[in-house]
């Protein structure tokens, strides 16, 4: 029996958990808090810093229970290099080198390295260090444009035109404050072009080489219904029992593939071989997928959709990227999958009700049909409370995507306390536009 050091501590981490204990691992988790679903299927957890590599370096089992690979969640440790810091110690990792990482790493990065290769759905971006210049420039550029620090905001940091600003003195101020605060980590902002269409996710196994896609999955990062509200981590997501989404066909879902694909073979060739999972947020337009941003590991609330319908064996799968032959025979059930977030009242703003006792009622939820991934929350003698992060995930799964978000309706139910949730997401309304929007855009 396998052997796996899980790092992270999120309800993505809780899904990769839960797919590793059914391929059969035994799992030893690094958690930042205590994150009740792992807990309860590990042989041993421990609480610490999990983006920290001196920290995970320092511990016995890295040393003294022969792990047989590591599984990295977040984005943080592996942009820091976890991955390669675990390969020192002889433990193989389900996620990229930290010189691969940086196509998270660096938006700068990704977005020169699809304009050297000529790959399609690429943007027109320009990137800043100096105010006047970027003031100049701003000046003269008369399309809705985003703007997006350089370096890695955990999804908060990006300023659309027309969701987070109106007028391009806003948008001025913004991009002067990303630069001169080093939003992102970095002095420099990226003035990008504003897409129209649907944003999608799509999320890959890769060795390096092969790539396996998985279902298509679209989410939601606003915080109120209606998509308003300050961007947070992701409020829910859907996925469809085709694998599709409802506004997208087969000839889409292959456009986007072959991006990725086109992305890590240009990784393989300046030397940064790419190896784990990539998701890559695209926007579907008038022309055709183009790409948003990658990220270099699962999506959340994303991999919650597409890792509850798995059929394939996680353990397996890690084991095919660590040795770069991964299998072909990739297998998702055809059942829809809504994903729906419970935060804290005043999620997304200042003024987050953290430390509220939560009533979890989860038997109640399982015989909803529902699944249950515990987040960010605090446990204390065996009471469930918030934090100022999202709480805890429902998945409601079926045959159909409405009967799917029906049964993540009911199981919201079985959550009290001072906590919301997006109720439209996956909504036959909201579907419907989404369609007549796309339709009416590519006529």
């Amino acid at each position: 029996m396998n052997k796996v050091l899980l790092i992270g501590a999120g309800a993505r981490e809780h899904a990769i958990a839960k797919a590793l204990k059914k391929g059969g691992a035994k799992i030893y988790a690094v958690m930042k808090h205590k994150n009740p679903g792992i807990a309860r299927i590990s042989e041993e957890y421990v609480i610490g810093d999990h983006n920290s590599v001196s920290f995970v370096k320092e511990l016995d089992w890295v040393r003294n229970k022969k792990i047989d690979f590591a599984f990295i969640g977040p984005e943080e440790p592996l942009i820091k290099g976890m991955a390669d810091m675990l390969q020192e110690q002889g433990i193989p990792a389900v996620g990229p080198n930290k010189n691969a990482a940086i196509i998270e790493g660096s938006k700068e990065f990704m977005r020169n390295l699809m304009q050297k290769y000529g790959i399609e759905g690429r943007v027109d971006y320009h990137v800043f260090t100096d105010s006047r210049e970027l003031e100049e420039f701003l000046a003269d550029y008369n399309k809705p444009f985003v703007i997006k620090p350089v370096g890695i905001t955990g999804g908060k940091g990006v300023w659309v035109m027309g969701d987070h600003f109106t007028r391009k003195e806003e948008g001025i101020k913004y991009a002067k404050k990303v630069l001169d605060e080093k939003i992102g980590g970095e002095g420099k902002v990226i003035i990008e072009e504003k897409l129209l269409g649907e944003e999608f996710t799509l999320q890959v196994f890769t060795d390096g080489k092969r790539v396996m896609g998985m279902p298509l999955v679209q989410d939601f990062k606003r915080a109120y219904e209606g998509d308003k509200g300050p961007n947070t981590g992701g409020m829910g997501s859907y996925s469809m029992e085709n694998h599709l989404l409802p506004f997208m066909d087969k000839e889409d879902y292959e456009r986007a593939l072959n991006i990725l694909k086109r992305i890590i073979e240009a990784m393989r060739k300046e030397g940064r071989e790419y190896r784990g999972v990539m998701y890559g947020q695209f926007m579907l337009t008038a022309s055709g997928p183009k790409i948003i941003e990658i990220n270099c590991r699962f999506g959340d609330p994303e991999a919650m959709n597409v890792l509850s319908i798995l059929e394939s064996n996680l353990v397996d799968i890690a084991w095919d990227i660590i040795n770069g032959h991964i299998s072909e025979n990739l297998e998702f059930s055809n059942t829809a999958t809504v994903v729906k977030y419970i935060v804290p009242e005043g999620y997304g703003t200042q003024n987050v009700a953290k430390g509220v006792e939560l009533n979890v009622r989860e038997e109640r939820i399982e015989k909803e049909g529902a699944l249950l991934y515990y987040a960010s929350v605090d446990e204390r003698a065996g009471q469930i409370y918030t934090t100022s992060s999202r709480a805890l995930a429902v998945v409601g799964l079926a045959p159909d995507i409405y009967e799917a978000e029906a049964i993540a309706e009911r199981a919201l139910a079985h959550v009290q306390g001072k906590v919301y949730s997006r109720h439209d997401i996956a909504k036959r309304e909201m579907l419907e536009k989404k369609i007549s929007k796309m339709a009416e855009l590519r006529k």
